[in-house]
């Protein structure tokens, strides 16, 4: 496993205070970017529950945020994660409608939040390897 998966399998699993996705997929790179758990915190906090609207994944976000601070933010690359998270999982990338499908197959929202996050930090990871930015 990577220092970064565990760093987000360690912010998931704190209950208090809750961390949205976009939270934990930032914060699970704070220690490679010289940025403080609390700032990453903070700039993420809008964007948990689709921009607390429904709307794009939290992950999405949280991922492009860390692309962004890498200089990795060319427009084949953040497409690439969009497209790489729409093939995984039926084309959406609603925050509702994600959580809307999962309940529909009798999933719970944490288990499901969790794997997401961990599915975008080990995606984030292998492109800032491939980039040679970690």
């Amino acid at each position: 496993m990577s220092k970064y998966l565990d760093k987000a399998k360690e912010i998931r699993a704190i209950v208090e205070p809750h961390h949205n996705c976009a939270q934990s997929v930032l914060m699970s790179f704070t220690q490679s970017l010289n940025l403080d758990d609390q700032t990453a915190f903070k700039i993420a906090t809008a964007f948990g529950g689709g921009m607390k609207s429904g709307i794009t994944c939290g992950v999405i976000t949280g991922g492009l945020m860390v692309l962004g601070l890498f200089d990795v933010d060319a427009p084949e690359d953040t497409q690439a994660l969009v497209k790489f998270f729409r093939e995984k999982h039926a084309q959406m990338i609603d925050c509702a409608d994600l959580l809307k499908a999962n309940a529909a197959a009798g999933g719970t929202r944490k288990p499901h939040c969790d794997a997401l996050v961990y599915e975008m930090v080990e995606y984030v990871e292998k492109v800032l390897k491939e980039k040679g930015k970690i």
